[in-house]
């Protein structure tokens, strides 16, 4: 696997890249009354009625921070993460998730002080703001950063961003592949380049 040695910035989702939070989100549509497939946020924020809006929104919540509450580490990414936080490296997180349910999950899973943008600082992806925040925080060209996501919002927010799309695919058979620069099936694939970032610096 070959980065392109401009990259020296690696940013990332959560849910599904870095952890595993067992979020169902067919489940969620279903429970809610809503189409399949249905971008969960963009439809919530068309809902017209203010009183079926915030019982949705309360609905969305607390299956999120159900999903926070027994989150796990994806194999490898707690390492990742933990190397590029102690090496100084410039690294965040760009979620969807509210900032409580991201709190519930640093908690417990004891996440580094790294930056984190939720969609209560930026609009939630495919929008690129977020990523673009990130890095305007962090003194980073989005050119030189790569993001690593494992659904097609994030590669199109990286898209849209001009960042490097890298999809986390551990099961190696995603129908997004095709849209990312690179794919991982595991975080040990970005450790030499960690390294590489580390001895060039």
């Amino acid at each position: 696997m070959r980065i392109p040695a401009t990259i020296s910035a690696i940013f990332f989702d959560l849910d599904g890249t870095l952890v595993d939070s067992g979020l169902n989100f067919k489940d969620l549509r279903q429970q809610l009354g809503w189409p399949e497939n249905v971008d969960l946020l963009a439809y919530l924020a068309k809902l017209p009625c203010p009183q079926e809006r915030a019982k949705a929104q309360q609905i969305i919540h607390e299956f999120e921070m159900v999903g926070a509450a027994s989150a796990t580490w994806m194999p490898g990414a707690k390492t990742l993460l933990d190397d590029l936080f102690n090496a100084g490296l410039a690294t965040g997180i760009v979620t969807r998730n509210t900032r409580a349910a991201f709190d519930v999950c640093c908690h417990r899973l004891a996440i580094p002080p790294i930056e984190v943008i939720t969609r209560e600082d930026a609009p939630a992806k495919p929008d690129p703001t977020g990523l673009l925040d990130l890095a305007a925080r962090l003194s980073v060209a989005p050119e030189n950063a790569m993001y690593v996501g494992d659904y097609i919002y994030d590669l199109e927010a990286a898209k849209a961003s001009g960042m490097y799309r890298c999809l986390y695919d551990p099961s190696g058979e995603s129908v997004f592949a095709a849209q990312a620069d690179i794919c991982i099936r595991h975080f040990d694939e970005l450790a030499n380049h960690v390294a590489d970032i580390v001895n060039t610096r």
